[in-house]
């Protein structure tokens, strides 16, 4: 095993255990900032760049991809949700609503780029990464991992707490929605357009589609079904997007790969949806 590994094999298992115990004595609202140091800590052992851990801004193109996925997955959960006749709104402050939108994004992009994405996305990409890990294998190895992470939140009593045959959707759903975001910092080179699209997401589903017991703005009730992040529709919609994001940058790769002025181009100015570490 190299040193690499074990740098990431430790990362994994003392962030995992941090948030695990303070999810179950009822720390669920801090439990992501202790991602923090720990961030800091392996970068200084390892002498990481911020272009290797991802803290750079990228190029426009991958923000549009950030923003576009939120809206189209829980867009299309509204439109089905609201055929369906599952939206309850008679009561719904939308005033209310869109502000709280708009805080639980904005601060959620904030934290993410400290805590869940610039460990799982940066620090944890970048160890997986100086290991020689091909760029497939760290997407998958990292998603798993911020699904592992989560595993707490639904199982203690933290104020969370779907159903039990809701939890296993949530574990899959996780790491598909680790894999979009790693996906996102992979064409990027950066944790800040994954962070985006993470804040946007949090703040969609949560806001409209509740938290918890707690319904949303939306008023629905079956998020067994409609729930962007523990129902079946949702992870469907999730792991559509992840297939067809794939698909589509494969083939983008392809074409790029055959254009004829390709070859003369510099290294850094190939690719734009390339990361420059992958």
């Amino acid at each position: 095993m190299t040193r690499g590994l074990m740098w990431s094999i430790l990362g994994i298992f003392l962030a995992v255990t941090i948030t695990s115990t303070m999810d179950a004595t009822g720390l669920l609202a801090f439990s992501a900032l202790p991602l923090f140091p720990l961030i800091v800590l392996f970068w200084f052992l390892q002498r990481f760049s911020r272009i290797e851990t991802g803290f750079v801004w990228g190029v426009a193109r991958p923000y549009l991809l950030a923003m576009l996925y939120p809206l189209l997955v829980t867009g299309i959960l509204v439109l089905t949700a609201a055929m369906s006749g599952a939206i309850g709104t008679a009561h719904t402050d939308w005033r209310k609503a869109g502000l709280n939108l708009a805080l639980v994004s904005v601060s959620t992009v904030l934290v993410a780029i400290i805590t869940e994405e610039g460990f799982f996305r940066g620090w944890l990409w970048a160890s997986l990464r100086r290991t020689g890990m091909q760029p497939i294998w760290v997407l998958v190895a990292s998603s798993l991992a911020f699904s592992l992470w989560h595993w707490s939140a639904v199982v203690f009593d933290t104020g969370f707490n779907p159903s039990p045959t809701q939890i296993p959707v949530f574990m899959v759903n996780a790491a598909v929605m680790g894999a979009i975001w790693g996906f996102l910092r992979w064409i990027s080179g950066s944790v800040i357009v994954s962070s985006v699209s993470h804040g946007f997401w949090n703040g969609m589903a949560y806001v409209l589609f509740g938290f918890g017991k707690k319904a949303g703005a939306l008023g629905v009730a079956n998020t067994a079904l409609f729930g962007p992040e523990i129902g079946i529709l949702g992870l469907a919609l999730n792991a559509a997007f992840a297939v067809v994001l794939f698909l589509w940058w494969r083939r983008a790769q392809a074409v790029e790969m055959a254009s004829p002025n390709v070859a003369s181009e510099p290294h850094h100015t190939r690719g734009r949806l390339a990361s420059p570490v992958s």
